[in-house]
């Protein structure tokens, strides 16, 4: 899978740009969906990554691409869940998340790339 993060703010996914957050699922790109975590912004000073999103458990392994300097917020509720389900979170921050991902098939993984902070 190509992935890029060629600057602060945007992603660029088998030749397809995004200015927010994806989701890949078995190689099936998709915008992340904040609002759920919205509530738990102010608690962690940023809308973090919870287990009220819907997160793509369906592969054992998950690249988390946790934004530019690394400082995506991740509640404990996604690695108790990860715990429970088997999956093993890689996290990292975004650029090399997705040096990461470029030596992998779509069906290797899954991830969730944050593109700003």
């Amino acid at each position: 899978m190509k992935v890029e993060y060629p600057a602060f703010g945007r992603i660029i996914v088998d030749g397809v740009e995004y200015d927010h957050d994806v989701i890949i699922d078995a190689g099936a790109v998709s915008a992340r969906s904040k609002r759920p975590s919205k509530p738990l912004r102010a608690r962690y000073g940023h809308t973090p990554l919870s287990e009220a999103e819907p997160i793509p458990w369906s592969h054992p392994r998950l690249i988390i691409g946790s934004g530019y300097s690394g400082r995506l917020p991740i509640t404990p509720g996604v690695h108790e869940m990860a715990q429970a389900k088997g999956v093993t979170l890689e996290i990292l921050p975004t650029s090399e998340a997705c040096a990461v991902l470029r030596q992998l098939e779509p069906s290797d993984c899954n991830a969730i790339l944050h593109v700003t902070c």
